[in-house]
């Protein structure tokens, strides 16, 4: 069964085509989600909350307006985003442990694994240094574009500049 068709029997509420969106994408998008947060636990209940999210509003969905994968990975960014927010997930990670700084150290300037993970890696490869950078940061990392203008040390504008010229860059690469 194709994609667009099990899109449209999830909008109908359709148990089997929901198991079987859950079953091609749930992998990729806990990889998104844990890229996030660096917890595994706080990353399976996220992605839960967004398959939650996705049932109850896919109706909401609409392929002339994108990809139900970006879709998909804009909510589960933001749940994630929106749980490192959180005071219960701050107050967790206030008596953190040296495997998680030194998995963020290692990773720190590398998202080639994160860009595996959602099978977007050849893709970014080919824009450049400054998309990467952009990218990594804002949707990788879960930095707000406040946030990226700080790290890069570039005025917030130039960050939403980028961001937008690198956004459209990478749809135009996507629908070649």
């Amino acid at each position: 069964m194709q994609p667009d068709d099990l899109i449209l029997r999830l909008q109908q509420k359709d148990e089997k085509a929901f198991e079987r969106l859950y079953t091609l994408y749930s992998q990729s998008i806990f990889g998104v989600i844990n890229s996030v947060l660096h917890d595994t636990e706080a990353s399976e209940e996220v992605l839960q909350d967004v398959f939650i999210k996705v049932w109850d509003n896919c109706d909401s969905y609409s392929s002339k307006k994108g990809r139900f994968f970006t879709w998909l990975l804009n909510i589960a960014r933001n749940a994630a985003i929106d749980k490192t927010r959180s005071k219960s997930f701050k107050n967790q990670k206030k008596n953190l442990t040296q495997e998680y700084f030194v998995d963020i150290i290692e990773s720190k300037n590398s998202f080639s694994n994160k860009m595996d993970a959602i099978g977007i890696s050849k893709y970014i490869k080919t824009l450049g240094e400054e998309c990467k950078k952009v990218i990594n940061l804002l949707f990788f990392k879960g930095y707000t574009q406040k946030e990226a203008s700080e790290e890069l040390s570039i005025p917030l504008g130039t960050i939403k500049t980028r961001n937008r010229l690198c956004l459209n860059k990478l749809r135009e690469i996507l629908v070649e």
